[in-house]
């Protein structure tokens, strides 16, 4: 038991020397990029480093007292010669001793010195950051005006680097003691939130716009380029133009207000100054718009950005529908069925008689033997590959359409009754359960 114990301090006090030896040897010298006022050691001040431990993530380095203290690693930067870390220093002379305070609650510090870059870290207003160095960056925009400013390159209390606009940072310097000098007040101001200010001067639209354009399924009577959200700041105007929505049981809206700013009342959600409208900005393309009407009722809607011009996008379509019929028109133009009639298609709308077999089910009674055909509904993907679109049958007589599902083939055209399918924002998603199909062959 003797032996184990003299074996076991033995042990241990070569590992307490060890210890001793290894933190007394000098692995070189770093820059300090936060003050240690307890230390009166400064950011940017040149010390010595004996060891480093990456289990408690920390260096041990010398004072200017001679004692050997712990800091956190992301507080200095990694040992290096003397003469390389005085140099390392001096680049980071512009800014010795200066900090700053955030005047923005949620400020973005950005990987790169521009306002689309990555995020790596959010401000809290109040919150004290490290300016390391001066940058080149993109310009940032108020409105249409460039903002004044310049990009800096920070350091949080967590090690975190990145860049901030410095518009919204109040400067100020630290002394040795860690006192405050030349503070700025952090203004109570949310003039230049670059998150609100990302959605200003360009078009919001109802979210089912850019699934009808992302799915090529274009419902032309329900987008509009005028059917949007805007913030126009250059004009000080807000607009909003919405259409009725059944299904949700909204009513279309329009209005128009003047642009008075803004104030922030949440993380990212935003009032319009003297407007019933509330702006959460969910990602760089989506937002939710809160309008609140006349009646006090909230309503919410949801909100993106469309990268290609909407009025080019309808454009498109009802030229490729327009040459949809004309290859109808030319594969006809008349339609003979042994049993549904004879269908007659032109540019002016279409005349059908002989379609009995189809009264009253599909066709109603009251109906005439013409009227108007038109290309309200698309057709969902994994229908395309069997049908050209949807023919909606508007009869003289019947306020009610009739729609048919239709392919065109090399010698006519085949038509599908589409009374009891599944229509949703401008498209056929399925087919009737027991669909009548027609066959039609062409005759000049």
């Amino acid at each position: 038991m003797k032996k184990f114990v003299r074996t076991y301090l033995s042990f241990a006090l070569i590992l307490i020397s060890s210890l001793f030896i290894s933190c007394s040897k000098l692995e070189g010298y770093g820059v300090m990029l936060w003050n240690l006022p307890e230390y009166k050691l400064q950011d940017f001040d040149v010390v010595p480093v004996y060891a480093k431990s990456n289990i408690n993530h920390v260096y041990i380095i010398g004072t200017a007292d001679g004692e050997k203290v712990e800091i956190p690693l992301w507080q200095i930067t990694e040992p290096v010669s003397k003469s390389k870390a005085r140099k390392i220093a001096e680049g980071y002379k512009e800014f010795t001793h200066e900090y700053a305070t955030v005047k923005l609650d949620g400020l973005p510090c950005r990987a790169e010195p521009a306002n689309t870059s990555k995020q790596v870290y959010r401000f809290r207003k109040g919150e004290t950051a490290k300016i390391l160095a001066k940058g080149n960056g993109e310009k940032v925009m108020a409105g249409k005006e460039v903002l004044e400013g310049d990009w800096l390159k920070v350091i949080t209390k967590d090690g975190t680097q990145g860049w901030c606009f410095s518009h919204n940072l109040a400067l100020f310097q630290m002394d040795a003691e860690g006192n405050h000098i030349g503070v700025q007040e952090a203004e109570e101001t949310f003039t230049a939130d670059d998150v609100i200010e990302s959605i200003f001067d360009k078009p919001w639209y109802p979210e089912q716009f850019r699934i009808m354009v992302e799915s090529e399924n274009i419902d032309t009577t329900l987008l509009k380029p005028d059917y949007n959200f805007t913030i126009d700041s250059a004009n000080g105007k807000v607009t909003m133009a919405f259409p009725e929505n059944k299904d949700a049981k909204i009513k279309a809206v329009k209005a128009t207000w003047d642009y008075e700013g803004y104030e922030k009342i949440a993380r990212n959600q935003y009032q319009l100054k003297g407007l019933p409208l509330v702006v959460t900005c969910r990602k760089d393309d989506f937002i939710v718009l809160r309008f609140t009407n006349s009646s006090g009722k909230p309503v919410d809607y949801s909100l993106v950005t469309i990268e290609d011009d909407v009025t080019e996008i309808i454009k498109n379509e009802k030229d490729r529908r327009n040459s949809l019929y004309s290859k109808i028109v030319s594969t006809g133009p008349n339609y003979m069925s042994s049993s549904y009639g004879n269908l007659n298609l032109s540019r002016s709308g279409f005349s059908w008689s002989g379609n009995d077999l189809l009264v009253p089910k599909v066709i109603p009674a009251e109906a005439k033997a013409g009227g108007t055909v038109s290309f309200k509904y698309g057709v969902d993907k994994k229908l395309s590959s069997q049908y050209d679109g949807v023919l909606s049958f508007k009869f003289d007589g019947v306020s009610k359409e009739v729609n048919f599902l239709f392919k065109v083939e090399s010698d006519g055209l085949r038509l599908e009754e589409a009374t009891d399918a599944k229509f949703e924002e401008g498209m056929v998603l399925e087919r009737s359960s027991t669909s009548l199909v027609l066959y039609f062959k062409a005759s000049e």
